[in-house]
């Protein structure tokens, strides 16, 4: 089991369907060395079918006045320390700017998050949400180095995966630790197997590289940037090294720069806790009552007791796969990751405490990047492969016992779940660069760093701990009062307003903006 991601989910379908996205199809590797890469011309054309490692499905649909997505293939150094050597394929996708020439502003690019996670498949996804930034800007994303068609990491096949899910990633006893350790070291070392060529070169701070070439190759004299989630954290590190390259920069979901991979884990516990907490007083709060409980208390009771009998007794899940303690928390969390998704929980929850576990286990799917037809993304993949690039911890059964009660105290329902979820860089074949990212940025332009109070996957004290690394001068706070997990895909007035006007028209909000306003007299 990776750790868990920080990344925008896409939008879910009613009842046993998946996740769907609107996807598109660009380029892969290529091994031909290019002597003057920032130079590099793009072969832009229209956008056709994803591949299986973007998550699959049709052509992204044209925007609103016909436009159409377009996709290209830069190439960059696989190895930056060797920049004449091979090169890697980096599959993109832009939408071009929509208002006048002389208004135009240059490329917004934009990182969904994950780590993992396709650019190209997300962007078209919500494209509708970025209408406003498009008059100034050509909408611009990516798939990551070892993501989708960017030489995308591979492990196992889709049957090997759908085994894998069925795991007891939350061990009771020593057999089954020893279980899952040799089930990781498994997929890990499936990883090198497949991979190996790549592993070495997934890093955040190769792709913040990849993403100055970029910059160049789209012919900006600096990167405005919009990341959300893990990309809060790409970004900066962008920031980092490249200080004076950074034009107007948005985070909004932010990564706490300043925490370990056990600290993260341990935020997360906390997050979903939360979001849980409020889910279950939304819930009983409403006007015809709550179908998953009486109270507050016994919504999370009543789930509690659901995934201790799914511990000894599996449902039906979605055929022929069975409904597991595992497969049920990870649809719970995926569904506290948007307030749009509660409804789906609520309907799970009712199916499931009837017997029949379709609708959770699609929630786990939608986690996992697995679609309708059996096919997984390489989400899971890519998400390990950069984390364990990223991160130097490598931590075993006996740290984990170490650590459980606490994640029990943060959390009864996520604790154990999240804390194994640790020993994913076990045994990874490629050493991690550090204990945390270095996002410190003197001389940078200003960067308006978005917090949600609710967030559960990047708990809003990230927010403030990144605005304060990246330095006096740099980091902006903003504050949203709200639920899920990022803030400007919410909707609210006050934050597209604030990052609307950043973006648009370079107008900088004061730090410490406290979004809704109060309507309080």
């Amino acid at each position: 089991m990776p750790y868990p991601y920080r990344f925008r989910p896409c939008v879910l379908l009613a009842a046993t369907a998946l996740l769907a996205s609107a996807t598109a199809a660009c380029g892969g590797s290529d091994d031909t060395a290019v002597k003057d890469l920032p130079s590099q011309k793009l072969d832009w054309k229209d956008c056709g079918a994803p591949s299986e490692s973007e998550g699959g499905g049709g052509a992204p649909s044209p925007l609103p006045g016909g436009a159409k997505w377009q996709c290209a293939t830069m190439k960059a150094p696989l190895d930056w320390s060797k920049p004449k050597g091979d090169t890697i394929g980096l599959a993109l996708i832009r939408a071009r700017a929509s208002g006048p020439a002389d208004r135009r502003i240059g490329s917004l690019v934009f990182n969904f998050g994950g780590p993992g996670g396709s650019g190209v498949t997300t962007l078209p996804a919500f494209g509708k949400e970025y209408t406003a930034l498009r008059t100034r800007y050509d909408l611009v994303s990516f798939d990551p180095r070892g993501v989708g068609r960017s030489d995308g990491v591979r492990c196992k096949d889709d049957q090997q995966l759908d085994d894998y899910f069925q795991q007891d990633a939350t061990p009771d006893d020593t057999a089954e630790q020893k279980q899952l350790v040799q089930n990781t070291r498994g997929f890990n070392q499936a990883c090198e197997k497949n991979s190996g060529r790549v592993l070495p070169h997934v890093s955040t701070t190769d792709a913040a590289r990849d993403m100055d070439l970029m910059r160049q190759v789209l012919g900006d004299r600096q990167l405005h940037y919009f990341g959300i989630s893990y990309g809060t954290e790409l970004g900066g590190v962008y920031a980092h090294l490249f200080p004076k390259n950074v034009g107007r920069a948005v985070f909004d979901g932010v990564v706490d720069p300043t925490q370990d991979p056990e600290q993260s884990a341990l935020g997360q516990t906390k997050g979903f806790q939360l979001a849980l907490d409020n889910y279950a007083k939304d819930c009983v709060a409403k006007a015809g009552g709550c179908p998953v409980g009486n109270s507050e208390q016994d919504v999370q009771n009543r789930v509690a007791a659901l995934l201790k009998k799914l511990d000894q007794k599996p449902l039906p899940g979605l055929f022929p796969r069975d409904l597991t303690q595992t497969a049920a928390t990870n649809g719970i969390a995926q569904s506290l990751y948007s307030k749009d998704f509660w409804p789906y929980l609520t309907e799970g929850l009712q199916q499931a405490y009837k017997g029949d576990g379709r609708i959770l286990m699609a929630l786990s799917d939608s986690m996992n990047g697995r679609n309708q037809d059996g096919h997984y993304s390489n989400i899971q993949a890519a998400n390990v492969a950069i984390n364990c690039a990223d991160a130097k911890a490598r931590y075993t059964a006996a740290d984990v016992r170490a650590r459980l009660p606490e994640f029990r105290k943060a959390s009864p329902l996520f604790g154990d779940y999240l804390a194994w979820g640790m020993l994913s860089c076990t045994d990874w074949p490629v050493p991690g660069a550090s204990e945390h990212p270095d996002v410190s940025a003197p001389g940078s332009a200003p960067i308006l760093v978005v917090g949600n109070t609710g967030d559960p996957a990047t708990p809003y004290q990230g927010a403030r701990r990144m605005a304060q690394a990246l330095g006096s001068g740099v980091g902006v706070e903003l504050t949203y009062r709200g639920q899920g997990h990022g803030a400007y895909d919410s909707g609210d007035k006050c934050v597209r307003g604030a990052v609307d006007g950043y973006l648009l028209n370079g107008k900088v909000p004061q730090s410490g903006t406290v979004c809704p306003k109060s309507t309080a007299p």
